[in-house]
């Protein structure tokens, strides 16, 4: 991936992901505005299918917020796609928590960068995961739409709560469900398209069930209704302290959640890149960006609680999808699309819990019919 520096005065901001330079090289970008033709350094970045490459970067602000900005050539596994660019949006969330938003968009002249009126989507990782995640999703979305992922609290590049905060104000679903909110009418994304997967799943539909103002349809991606119970979240509990902290390398954490997590029926490639994308290294070795301790403390805010309720009372097109070994099995699938006044089901076989990471074609092909038939928003 390639780095540009933002201009003095500017603010520098963090790279799209946290790995460390592995070599230098200057290099002129042709594919965003002059201004942005600065040298770079080239680092290492990403894991497999979701990686970028050939990234240039620049910043500035855009009304009060913000804003630094990436521009791409591809993905790792799509070569010769489509150029686009990454705009990353500082968003003030509940109890003033600094949220990294990241639009994703075809490269167009500076004068025509704003405003977009195409309509617009919000991406909204699971736990431990990170906008980044939904790079592959957003670079096709962004043909047709206005795109935008959420690092959500504690995740990615966004502000984790404060050490001493009430978890069940600062981590619980309120809190995540406001993020959200803010995310959509902070960067004027109503009425806005929601795609969530798994715990960001769960964001979405609460989001649409209290704000039906803001949200035109929604996707719900391998998610379950029903309550998990005290005992997932204790197994949760104990598979955090069998984690060999720190990995040595990446490559380590990628071979340990891919193949030698006891968690892990048969090899798995898709997860393996999943959790290497959300590594970082530390002084010791690769550890995790975000706290084990705040990740189980946000999910026992909602692990213990069915959430049938707030699903019925979402009123917009909704597409519930599943992958064939994943978490949400078919019958309760269908079950929440039986209960959604516009529910439609789609299921992704060879794939698991991270099916728009293990199968992007899959999941694109599951995705395009139910987008194209969301109504467009009046004038």
């Amino acid at each position: 991936m390639w780095v540009v520096p933002a201009p003095r005065g500017a603010g520098t901001g963090p790279p799209l992901c946290d790995l460390e330079p592995r070599a230098l090289k200057v290099f002129p970008s042709d594919r965003l505005p002059r201004a942005a033709r600065l040298p770079g350094e080239r680092i290492s970045i990403g894991s497999g299918r979701q990686s970028l490459s050939k990234v240039t970067r620049k910043s500035g602000v855009v009304g009060e917020n913000p804003v630094f900005e990436w521009g791409f050539d591809s993905l790792a596994g799509n070569e010769g796609g489509a150029s686009a660019v990454v705009q990353r949006i500082d968003v003030t969330g509940a109890e003033g928590v600094r949220l990294a938003a990241w639009q994703f968009r075809e490269p167009v002249a500076e004068a025509e960068a704003e405003p977009d009126p195409r309509p617009g989507v919000l991406l909204l990782h699971g736990l431990m995961g990170r906008a980044s995640h939904w790079a592959g999703t957003a670079q096709w979305l962004a043909e047709r739409r206005r795109v935008v992922a959420l690092d959500q609290r504690g995740h990615g590049h966004s502000d984790r709560p404060p050490a001493g905060a009430d978890p069940h104000t600062a981590l619980g679903r309120e809190a995540f469900v406001a993020d959200a909110e803010a995310v959509v009418e902070q960067l004027g994304l109503a009425p806005v398209t929601l795609i969530g997967h798994s715990m960001g799943a769960l964001t979405a539909w609460q989001l649409a069930a209290r704000r039906p103002d803001l949200v035109a349809a929604l996707v719900i991606c391998d998610m379950r209704a029903s309550a998990l119970g005290a005992a997932s979240q204790r197994e949760w509990e104990d598979w955090f302290h069998l984690w060999p902290l720190p990995f040595p390398s990446q490559a380590a954490a990628r071979r340990w959640f891919g193949e030698d997590d006891p968690r892990v029926e048969r090899p798995d490639p898709g997860r393996g890149a999943f959790f290497a994308e959300v590594m970082h290294e530390a002084a010791d070795g690769w550890r995790p960006l975000f706290s084990r301790r705040q990740m189980l403390k946000a999910r026992e805010t909602w692990v213990h609680d069915a959430h049938w309720e707030e699903l019925a009372q979402v009123r917009c097109p909704t597409l519930v999808v599943r992958g064939l070994d994943g978490e949400l099995g078919r019958a309760e699938a269908q079950e929440m699309v039986r209960v959604l006044p516009a529910g439609r089901y789609a299921e992704i076989p060879d794939a698991g819990h991270y099916l728009h990471y293990d199968q992007p074609a899959a999941w694109r092909a599951a995705l395009e019919p139910f987008l194209d038939d969301i109504p467009a928003p009046a004038p």
